[in-house]
Parts: structure tokens; sequence; C-alpha cells
């Protein structure tokens, strides 16, 4: 049972090249990450996080066909680590799954560890010039989990959030795990027919999410008979999210 984006994996793109550049060895996730450039100065960057058993190849493939020519996009792959919802089978996973009920129990350590992984890769490409108020963190299934996650516990004031096909990991410790960013838009998008990640979990995780943030700063959209994946449509609002949040400078 592998929550993965239905037909999203596939051969990177010509323009994709594995980023090995300035001193990413400092930071374990980006000396491997898929990085789609962009084609004039980066002023900005969407870090984006596959779901669990995938790698960021293949998001990298689809957000290709949504790129912005100042945005560079970092799709860092999870680590292989034994995964209880799966038999222990090792997988690439951003932290341990127990089960996919909203009362389920959770690998608290991992996710706040796979959380302070992402925040390392802020604080790099801050120091190369990309400031976190230009930087929207989002991911699909597990990897939306933790960009959700990630962005409410960061100290830094992030861009956005988009959040496909998700749940809000440690829902309880919220609100007061928050770093008190109360404005910071979220982008939640759900396929109706999801079996995996139920659409009600989202609209519940939504609902949550609007005791976290500005009311205001939450959208929530369903795709009618999309399962556990993404869609051309899903596709044109992230596009049309990046395009306000992260105008050209």
């Amino acid at each position: 049972m592998h929550p993965n984006a239905a037909g999203l994996n596939g051969p990177a793109g010509q323009n994709l090249f594995q980023c090995m550049c300035g001193n990413n060895m400092s930071v374990p996730l980006l000396a491997e990450a898929v990085t789609v450039s962009g084609t004039e100065k980066e002023t900005a960057a969407v870090i984006f996080l596959h779901g669990l058993g995938d790698s960021g190849h293949g998001w990298a493939d689809t957000l290709t066909g949504i790129r912005l020519p100042h945005v560079k996009f970092i799709c860092p792959h999870a680590p292989k680590i034994p995964v209880t919802l799966n038999m222990r089978s090792l997988m690439p996973a951003w932290f341990d799954l127990m089960g996919l009920s909203p009362d389920s129990p959770e690998d608290e350590s991992g996710i706040k560890k796979a959380a302070e992984n992402i925040r390392a890769i802020i604080e790099h490409e801050a120091r190369n010039g990309i400031p976190p108020h230009r930087i929207i963190l989002g991911g699909f299934s597990q990897g939306g989990a933790l960009s959700l996650y990630t962005a409410l516990t960061c100290q830094h004031q992030l861009a956005g959030v988009v959040a496909l096909s998700c749940w809000l990991p440690l829902h309880k410790s919220f609100p007061s795990a928050s770093s008190g960013n109360k404005n910071i838009p979220i982008l939640q998008c759900h396929g109706e027919m999801d079996m995996m990640i139920p659409a009600q979990f989202g609209a519940m995780t939504a609902e949550k999410l609007k005791f976290i943030v500005n009311p205001q700063m939450v959208t929530f959209k369903t795709y009618p008979g999309i399962p556990h994946s993404s869609c051309p449509q899903e596709m044109a609002a992230v596009k049309e999210f990046i395009e306000k949040y992260l105008p050209r400078i």
C-alpha cells in the first residue's frame, strides 16, 4: 500500500540535474535532490516533498510543466526506512507511518527529525540568497503532511504551503506547537475519490488549520473523480498559488 502519485513517476526531464553545487554536502537531503532550475535569475524557490515509496524525480517532471522563470524547484528524496504500515518494509519515507486514520499512533520523533532536515534546506537556500519569505514548501501525501508540519513549526515566515492529498501530523499538539506565524497562505487540494487518505481527512485538516492560522489564509479545493493522485486542474491551481505568492521581483 503505497500512497504514491499515480502516474507521476517517470524519467527525469532533460532540464533536470542532480544538484551537487555549493556546499550542499552539509545538507544531506540536498546532496541528492533533483533541482529544476529557473530560466533566469532565481529569486524564489519551491521545496516539494514526494509521497511514501516515491522519489523526487516524478514530481520534478510534473513541476517542470508549471515552472516559472524566476523560481527554482527542489525535490529531495526521502531516506529509506522500515515502514510499519507496510510490514516494516524498507522504502523511501519521511517518517514512519503506523496507520492512515486521524487517531493512528504517530512517529513523533521521526516527524520532528524530518522537519529539522527540511528546515536545513530552507536555511541553506537563505545562506545562498533566497530568503525564507521567498520559499514555498509543498508536498504530496506524506510529503504534504511534512510540509504542513514544518511550515507551521518553522521560526521563519515562509511564502506559503502547498499541501496535496494529505493531513496535519501531530495535530493534537496544535495550536500550541505552532511558531505563531498566523499569516502563512496554505493551499490544500484533495481528490474526492481518494481511498488512501479520504477527502474527509483533508477537510478535517483544513478546519484544524483555521484554528492555527488566520482562517482566510486557508484554501481547500477538492477534485471530483480523482483518487490518491494529482490532476491537471490541481496543478493549475498550484501554479496560480505560486505565481501569487512568489511574484517576479
